[in-house]
């Protein structure tokens, strides 16, 4: 830029500044033309006069003088009529000339395209300079089309080890570790070999973890690349990247090639073919020309990662591009308690403390988290007006009573008013780990979410806006059990699928008097739930009452509190790390590989010729 703007400065210098004397008509009159010091008059581009003066008169800082004309005609009338006021004879008058002269008024029309034409070959040669493949800084405008995957070698230092809490996707991709580092095992026993894998599951639960662990096992190259990268703004721009991205895997063979939300370009084709989405279909089938082209002695294997698999292209998913589809789900109880010990290894605790007890109860107490949950806990509070704490209190305990005395709640953990990010208090339960609910338990559900509003308007006569999120949360379920799980007698066995998340409903798939019939039973279950809550908490307000005060005071109340309070709970339920693993086999989770995979590592030794061959296990082949 420092030389654009002198080159800039040098241009103007040179063709638009005048190093003349600017004088008025007046001044010319006065000084130059009754006093007889003229020469001649030089009109320059019909635009200004320059004043020649006569030899040896002097002139002043500038080297001459000059002043503006309005029109040629107008200055030679001006010129002849104050010529013959000042009564000079025609023979002395002063001669005019006509010139034209380069005023830089033709450079100055092209100066905006020679800047820009200069400022982009500037940007082309920083780009040059700090671009280069493997990074979001390409090698210029023309090199737009290579890939932007990196090369991962020796920074992969993840190993099987660790990754816990999903053994089984471990012992499903194990087949491809010992594919890459034994090829030639599978080649002999003419065995298929696996093209590629596609791991779904929920955000945060070590997709692309158990990938990088899979290279690293495998001690290959890792090529990673996010799939909303090969779109751009430029047409053609996301095949060229696939094509250059499946040359520069086949260059690093054997390796592995991972995709990270492969849905950003593996969407199902056919909704239209307008701008954007017509890009997305054409790096798709660019994708998938490539993975069929892969022979089966390439030694490349393709993982990929998304959180949306009901969302690919079937063409994607058939068997000879992914061979595999892996499921990762959130860990279990056993699971939770091994990437716990994962977490605490490195950390210097007291003596006294016992690892895998502190794993084992930290994994009690946290259901439904997946693994970067558990690797990011955290505390954040705030502070609390004495107004709101008390109301708080009072919502909390409504929860902690109403879960207390309903059959079908989860067991209630720890109650508190200690404000941690969004919320102002909260009541913490041990959901079960389990997949199907009947109407009852969810019915109940909603009871225990509706005690802090019911309370709220029992001791205080008046309601805050501290049950939003409870509201939210029954009005989705409400929503769900007459809509999606056919709990509802008028609406009948049907099922309807919600909207997604940010996806646009342009009509819904029933007529508006269904909607109007889901809407009514929805209200319907939702005043039923809140009504029943109320008769259940005025049973209990003192109960309420005595939990609030206790919170008001101590602020955290755990179960041991609770029951002093209030009793114990007339249901059974399960709260320990023990009670959880009863009956389920070991204390631990099994890392312990099958049989037919104990020597899934090791090297089959070479066959002599005229010797026979034995059997040696090899893990996964196909």
């Amino acid at each position: 830029m420092a030389n654009i703007a002198l080159w800039t400065a040098v241009t103007y210098y040179f063709f638009f500044y005048t190093p003349g004397h600017e004088i008025t008509w007046k001044e010319f009159v006065n000084s130059f033309l009754a006093s007889g010091n003229v020469d001649r008059l030089e009109v320059v581009n019909k635009h200004y006069v320059r004043v020649v003066t006569l030899p040896g008169r002097s002139l002043p800082q500038g080297g001459y003088v000059w002043f503006n004309i309005g029109s040629v005609d107008s200055f030679e009338r001006n010129l002849e009529a104050i010529q013959q006021e000042l009564d000079i004879n025609p023979e002395n008058r002063v001669s005019v000339v006509y010139t034209t002269e380069s005023d830089g008024s033709s450079l100055l029309s092209i100066l905006p395209t020679v800047l820009l034409v200069a400022f982009m070959l500037y940007a082309l040669r920083r780009s040059a300079s700090g671009g280069g493949r493997g990074g979001r800084g390409i090698r210029g405008l023309f090199s737009v089309g290579e890939t932007t995957a990196k090369v991962l070698r020796d920074e992969i230092d993840v190993k099987f080890s660790d990754v816990a809490g999903c053994e089984e996707a471990k012992l499903e991709i194990m087949e491809f570790v010992n594919f890459l580092k034994h090829p030639k095992q599978y080649q002999d026993l003419g065995a298929k070999i696996p093209k590629g894998a596609i791991l779904t599951g929920p955000p945060g639960t070590g997709k692309t973890l158990l990938a990088k662990a899979t290279a690293g096992e495998a001690n290959v190259p890792f090529i990673t690349v996010n799939g909303s990268e090969f779109l751009e703004m430029f047409v053609g721009v996301g095949p060229a990247r696939v094509r250059d991205m499946f040359v520069l895997a086949r260059k690093n063979a054997p390796c592995i090639l991972f995709i990270d939300e492969i849905d950003a370009v593996g969407r199902k084709r056919g909704r239209g073919n307008f701008g954007g989405q017509s890009e997305q279909e054409n790096t798709l089938n660019q994708l998938l020309v490539e993975m069929d082209g892969f022979n089966t002695t390439t030694n490349v294997v393709i993982l990929a990662g998304t959180n949306r698999p009901d969302i690919l292209d079937p063409a994607l998913l058939r068997p000879g591009r992914f061979d595999r589809q892996i499921y990762i789900g959130a860990p279990d109880i056993k699971g939770r308690a091994s990437i716990f010990r994962v977490h605490l290894k490195p950390l210097k605790l007291l003596r006294e403390l016992d690892r895998d007890g502190l794993a084992r109860k930290l994994a009690a107490h946290t259901p439904g988290f997946t693994g970067i949950n558990l690797s990011c806990l955290e505390k954040k509070t705030q502070v609390l007006q004495p107004e709101e704490k008390r109301t708080v209190a009072y919502h909390e305990a409504g929860h902690a009573v109403a879960g207390w005395f309903l059959e079908h709640a989860d067991p209630l953990l720890k109650v508190s008013i200690i404000p941690r990010g969004k919320g102002l208090g909260y009541a913490q339960y041990l959901p079960r780990e389990q997949f199907l609910y009947s109407q009852e338990q969810l019915f109940d559900r909603m009871c225990m979410t509706l005690g802090g509003r019911v309370s709220e308007q029992m001791f205080f006569k008046r309601i805050t806006t501290g049950a939003q999120d409870d509201l939210r949360k029954i009005t989705q379920s409400a929503y769900s059990q007459v809509a999606q799980f056919g709990m509802s007698a008028r609406v009948g066995q049907i099922s309807f699928e919600p909207p997604r998340q940010g996806e646009i409903v342009l009509e819904k798939p029933y007529s508006e008097e269904t909607a109007r019939i889901i809407d009514e039973e929805v209200r319907v279950l939702i005043n039923k739930a809140y009504c029943h809550t109320e008769e259940l908490l005025a049973q209990h307000r003192d109960d309420v009452e005595k939990v609030a005060l206790r919170l008001l005071e101590k602020e955290v109340l755990a179960k041991e509190d609770m029951v002093e309070l209030l009793g114990q709970r007339p249901f059974a339920e399960k709260s320990t790390y023990e009670e959880f693993v009863e009956g389920t086999g070991s204390m631990d989770e099994d890392t312990t590989l099958p049989e037919g995979m104990r020597e899934w590592n090791r090297t089959r030794p070479e066959v002599l010729e005229g010797e026979e061959e034995k059997p040696q296990p090899v893990g996964g082949a196909a």
